[in-house]
This record gives C-alpha cells, sequence and structure tokens, in this order.
C-alpha cells in the first residue's frame, strides 16, 4: 500500500483509507476484540472491500486497455 498519509483528506484514495482505518482500529489498546487477541471483524471487512476495490479496478484498468488496443 503506498502511503498517503501525506496527502489532504479529500486527495486520499478510497482504498488507502479503508485499509488505513482497519489499521488504526487494530492498534487500539482498549478494543475489546485486541485485548482478547481477537480478530475485529469491521477491521476485516474494511480490508476485504479495499481488496474488492482493488480487484474491480485492476479489471477495468485491463478492459479499458483491450478496447484501447482494438
Amino acid at each position: 500500500m503506498e502511503d498517503e498519509s501525506q496527502l489532504p483528506y479529500e486527495q486520499q484514495s478510497l482504498v488507502f483509507r479503508l485499509k488505513r482505518r482497519a489499521e488504526i482500529r487494530r492498534q487500539i489498546s482498549t478494543r475489546k476484540s485486541v485485548q482478547e487477541g481477537k480478530a475485529d471483524r469491521l477491521s476485516d471487512l474494511l480490508e476485504e472491500a479495499a481488496k474488492e476495490i482493488e480487484q474491480l479496478q485492476g479489471t477495468v484498468a485491463t478492459f479499458v486497455a483491450h478496447r484501447l488496443e482494438s
């Protein structure tokens, strides 16, 4: 993941923000899931969404590249 933290919030990609939020949630020591060493389901969902967006962006980019070649 490219570090976009120096960019203004409005310029950070959605994927970066989702992954960063998941990372932050997992570091909050007062969270019950962190204290118990359990998975944080919301953090998992945020990362899953970010991964799906990345895959879809790749699919669209591939499709566009193929259309431009035609």
